[in-house]
């Protein structure tokens, strides 16, 4: 369609449209200015809510602090905790090998800390007791972003036992069983600490500190929650099995009422 041809179907369908007033060229261009300017200042008000949202969560970003200090704390008390969490988390899970969930057993805390202004970037901290598979008590990981959004990370080196790199010992499993076998075991948990190649596809550093970090227990109770699910269901099922059994005895009772009336009619005849 050429540029008169639509010109004048806009112009046909503004003069068809009941009670509808024909509107300029001029005027229309005038109202595409105005909003332009409209949306310009609605652009400016949302840069200047970004940055206050961004003072906020930097102000209670300090208040959660004493809080964290005071869960991780009492999280110390509970022997296995984050393991069963990582377990209990679907995420998570899947990247798990036995050996992982092993060496995972001598994790005793988990700590999540975001740059000061927040958008920079973050920082996750794992602390060890002294285990049979890695030196370091503390393996950290660093996700930073540029002024450009562009995302780098860096990482503590794992000082592994002789015999014990769980990476390296993922990598030979796979390549040994094939590619049938690459896609049923997952890459050591550990490769993360190592993977800088695709840091904007850090998907288990986004769960960690959006999904587990800010309530783990909702993971570490998966299972007792469950649990309960499903002894209320049994209980259901057990009322509603006393329940046939006594609709049961009374159709029961009504037979035998019934042949006891038949009876006794015979005697009288």
């Amino acid at each position: 369609m050429s540029a008169s041809a639509a010109k004048v179907s806009k112009k046909e369908l503004n003069s068809n449209h009941d009670g509808g007033d024909e509107t300029s060229e001029k005027e229309q261009q005038e109202a595409i200015e105005h909003i332009d300017e409209v949306q310009n200042e609605i652009d400016r008000l949302n840069e200047q809510a970004s940055e206050e949202i961004l003072k906020v969560e930097q102000k209670y970003n300090k208040l959660r602090q004493p809080f964290f200090q005071k869960r991780s704390e009492l999280i110390a008390k509970i022997p296995n905790f984050w393991v069963t969490t990582f377990v209990n988390h679907p995420q998570v899970s899947a990247l798990l090998g036995e050996e992982d969930e092993e060496a995972l057993h001598y994790l005793t805390r988990v700590e999540v800390t975001e740059f000061e202004d927040i958008k920079s970037g973050y920082r996750i901290d794992f602390y060890f007791d002294e285990n049979m598979y890695f030196e370091n008590k503390v393996l950290s990981k660093e996700i930073h972003l540029n002024e450009s959004g562009d995302p780098t990370s860096k990482s503590t080196e794992i000082k592994w036992k002789p015999g014990k790199d769980l990476t390296s010992r993922a990598s030979q499993t796979q390549s040994k069983a094939g590619k049938k076998r690459q896609h049923e075991e997952p890459e050591s948990f550990f490769t993360w600490f190592t993977d800088h190649a695709d840091s904007g596809a850090d998907e288990l550093g986004e769960v960690i500190k959006d999904d587990i970090w800010p309530n783990p227990l909702q993971y570490y109770l998966v299972p007792d929650m469950e649990d309960e699910e499903g002894e209320g269901e049994d209980e259901e099922e057990d009322e509603e099995g006393l329940d046939d059994i006594d609709e049961e005895g009374e159709d029961d009772g009504e037979e035998e009422e019934d042949d006891d009336g038949e009876d006794d009619d015979g005697e009288d005849d």
